[in-house]
């Protein structure tokens, strides 16, 4: 299969090649479809699972009890606000 790339999409994979991201712009390509293709599967299949360590850290907070409420977030937001007028 021929890709014909925009100019540029050409010009920032040729960056990315000269700067030592990739070994080329082939190599570039084919890394960055790979991890589409791997984030469009992830959606699709709604597999969450990069969001665990985000939920365990919150669940480690709140068994600290280094939590707020809202309203104690939502008055803490209005006086930031308040003080930047």
């Amino acid at each position: 299969m021929a890709i014909t790339l925009k100019p540029d999409q050409e010009a920032w994979l040729k960056s990315r090649v000269a700067s030592g991201d990739f070994a080329s712009v082939e190599e570039a390509a084919l890394q960055l479809i790979d991890e589409r293709i791997a984030e469009r599967a992830a959606e699709e299949t709604g597999d969450l699972a990069w969001a665990k360590p985000y939920v365990d850290e919150a669940l480690a907070d709140v068994a600290q009890g280094s939590v707020i409420t809202l309203e104690e977030h939502e008055a803490r937001t209005e006086a930031r606000l308040a003080a930047m007028s």
